[in-house]
């Protein structure tokens, strides 16, 4: 169900990282943010990092249930584990990142926590679980009192002691070998079951409880690869439906695609795809047509797509056109030759949209991210910063407008903060954001 936007406040909730204020802090490249995801229940949020780490936070249970916090949810550390290691393939002689691209949670079981993390190669399956130390408090013997003393006939029973509980996370599985380019997506299905993983040409059907074999349902390699003329960028099951998926490509088309259909689903069962206006061509049309991120939203109806330029919100329903495309980077049209040169113009922007299916959220440069409607006329432009003086103050929705030159003007920003991975809480207005090695949370009190 949609709710009005019109007194929506947003405001800063928590940070984590290092760092203090006005303290000039060096961020090394394997702590930058790499992947944010919430598991289902919104209690848990995991972060990769490029050094192959992936760290946890927990809701903070005894400040959940109180009234004060309520509308302020916190989390606090649960835990952090290695899960890549930097490899080389003798084969092609390249070196393997650690880089954690995609993290996604599989529904939970029992009191263990299961998910997947990939980097360009390799898949695992991760077990986080509460481990308790136990230790022997005491042994079978005499008396130990000092010797020469007389050896007591009370015979001691060893007996285990319960120390202090520990998380530990474990690799139950690791899905290798399938891929032969970079793994840009994992998608776990609603059967609970198997899961997509997708690279610039390929995608892989995966059962959980099995490592060694998957099944290749999308092939767009071409015979000759000089004829290569588009690649896969982002792929995503169904949220219900477990026979549907899509996938992206870097010419800005969205597939679906049915299992049913067919063992190979190059065939598609519908297209998204709005056709480019002839005038506006130029020599970055493609890249910046280039989807990099799709979603479903949580009930199935809608898809967002974020581009460079661009968030366009697609009805399955409805193949024709948008229902609404929100531009987001207009003010860089004059800077595109720059972007090129300097590599911006190939970042990869994430989106998420809200529960209700009525809020979008994406990144853009200078730390800055945006949540608009799906309506495109309500915006709110935030900031992530651990600036106190910035911090503090709420932001309202307020109505779309043209910016100020000054706020428009591309040489005021800082292309190197770059706000790339953003995720939204499966049951809250609350998002989470990554600004180089720093988690932001940002809540809606309304």
């Amino acid at each position: 169900m949609s709710q009005s936007t019109d007194n929506m406040e947003w405001k800063f909730s928590q940070v984590f990282g290092e760092g203090r204020n006005n303290v000039a802090e060096e961020v090394t490249d394997v702590d930058v943010v790499s992947a944010i995801e919430f598991d289902d229940t919104g209690d848990y949020i995991a972060v990769g990092d490029r050094g192959g780490r992936i760290v946890i936070f927990e809701r903070d249970e005894k400040r959940k249930d109180n009234h004060v916090t309520k509308k302020n949810p916190e989390y606090k550390f649960y835990t952090e584990f290695q899960s890549h290691e930097p490899e080389f393939d003798y084969l092609k002689s390249l070196e393997i990142e650690e880089k954690i691209n995609k993290i996604r949670w599989c529904k939970r079981q029992n009191d263990a926590h299961f998910l997947l993390s990939t980097n360009d190669k390799t898949i695992k399956l991760w077990k986080v679980f509460e481990k308790k130390i136990k230790a022997v408090s005491s042994f079978n013997g005499g008396d130990r009192a000092g010797k020469g003393s007389k050896p007591t006939s009370v015979l001691k029973v060893p007996t285990i002691d319960t120390r202090e509980a520990v998380i530990a996370a474990t690799p139950r599985r690791v899905f290798a070998n399938a891929h032969a380019y970079h793994i840009n997506s994992i998608s776990l299905n609603s059967d609970g079951e198997t899961y997509i993983s997708s690279d610039d040409l390929r995608i892989n059907l995966w059962n959980i409880g099995i490592s060694d074999q998957s099944f290749n349902i999308v092939d767009i390699k071409p015979t000759n690869m000089e004829e290569l003329a588009e690649v896969i960028t982002s792929a995503e099951f169904h949220p219900q439906q477990c026979n549907v998926f899509m996938y992206s490509s870097s010419k800005g088309t969205i597939k679906l695609a049915d299992m049913r259909q067919a063992a190979l689903c190059d065939s598609h069962a519908k297209v998204f795809e709005e056709a480019e206006d002839a005038s506006s061509k130029s020599f970055f049309s493609e890249i910046i047509s280039s989807i990099s991120d799709v979603k479903f939203s949580r009930d199935g109806r809608y898809v967002i797509a974020r581009d460079y330029m661009t968030i366009k919100i697609w009805d399955l329903n409805m193949e024709s056109k948008a229902v609404k495309t929100i531009h987001i980077h207009d003010h860089l049209r004059s800077k595109l030759c720059d972007l090129y040169e300097n590599d911006c113009i190939f970042d990869k922007f994430e989106c998420a949209i809200s529960p209700d299916s009525n809020l979008v959220l994406t990144g853009s440069y200078h730390n800055m991210f945006s949540i608009y409607d799906r309506s495109g006329k309500n915006e709110a432009q935030l900031e992530a910063t651990k600036v106190a003086s910035k911090v503090k103050k709420p932001v309202k929705m307020k109505p779309t407008k043209k910016k100020s030159k000054e706020e428009l003007n591309p040489d005021n920003l800082d292309f190197s903060k770059k706000m790339l991975h953003v995720a939204w809480h499966p049951w809250e207005n609350l998002v989470a954001v990554g600004a180089s090695n720093n988690l932001f949370l940002f809540n809606s009190t309304s």
